[in-house]
């Protein structure tokens, strides 16, 4: 029902976030509204990934000041005005991904959601004259940063190999799409450059 290992909610349970009953045998019984309510985001399960989404979004702002990030062609080649656009980038990203980890129902459109940013973040740095290889190393540096958060949360968290890793695919999932949508942005913005260039039949 929750896509765990049992000791990870033995160890939940332990820990105080989620009750659990125990029979006269010893064995842990857990009520079904209360795992509803890790389902839905209310417990454990939102604190964790909440935690994963500040995170991320701390590293995206420390790498942003550090000289790798300052050298590299896509940063070294933009103006401040860009640049500005492009910070919110991380932290939407990262609000989405956090958001797809804590959520076991309805990720379909946050999947839409990811896909919508990546077109908005392609028009807009297309009409900047934003190459789009730049565009694609940009948005390399905010994933690096979210896959350096997902880590760190996995490790805070405790979380058993396989959870690790389910969590890592799932930001992976989330950032593909914003990936795909920045290059449609982009596909589209040629296609309707090569539009505006052929002239007019006359009659």
């Amino acid at each position: 029902m929750l896509g765990v290992d049992e000791s990870t909610l033995r160890r939940w349970a332990d820990g105080g976030h989620v009750h659990a009953f125990r029979t006269p045998g010893g064995h842990r019984r857990f009520a079904e509204s209360d795992l509803q309510e890790l389902l839905a985001g209310r417990g454990h399960n939102g604190q964790r990934y909440q935690e994963l989404g500040e995170l991320a979004i701390t590293r995206v702002r420390r790498q942003l000041h550090r000289r790798p990030a300052q050298e590299s062609s896509w940063y070294a080649t933009v103006d401040d005005s860009i640049r500005e656009r492009l910070r919110p980038l991380g932290r939407r990203l990262a609000t989405l991904a956090a958001e797809y980890l804590g959520r076991r129902t309805r990720r379909a459109s946050l999947l839409k959601d990811a896909r919508a940013l990546g077109h908005e973040y392609g028009r807009e740095l297309a009409a900047a004259g934003f190459p789009l290889t730049q565009a694609v190393e940009a948005f390399i540096f905010f994933r690096r940063s979210l896959d350096d958060a997902t880590k760190q949360a996995s490790q805070r968290q405790d979380l058993s190999a396989a959870e690790a890793l389910t969590a890592y695919e799932q930001v992976t999932t989330i950032a593909d799409q914003v990936l795909v949508g920045l290059t449609e942005a982009y596909e589209s913005s040629i296609g309707d450059k090569a539009t505006a260039a052929v002239p007019e039949e006359r009659g």
